[in-house]
């Protein structure tokens, strides 16, 4: 399956996965969908207290 998505590498601590993973499993969501979740309502929050975040588009696209 193709994704845009970029694979990056998170370390945690063993108890603080243990607790995500588990909050993921409660909310029907993998590890992974809820990481994604929680950036985007943390980006938003960000956002609403400071405004827009500008994305270089070229930075963004640059291999």
């Amino acid at each position: 399956m193709a994704t845009n998505k970029v694979q990056t590498g998170i370390r945690f601590e063993p108890e603080l996965l243990y607790k995500i993973t588990y909050v993921a499993k409660e909310n029907k969501r993998s590890l992974n969908a809820q990481l994604e979740y929680l950036a985007q309502l943390c980006v938003r929050e960000f956002e609403d207290a400071n405004g827009s975040i500008p994305v270089d588009e070229e930075r963004l696209y640059r291999k």
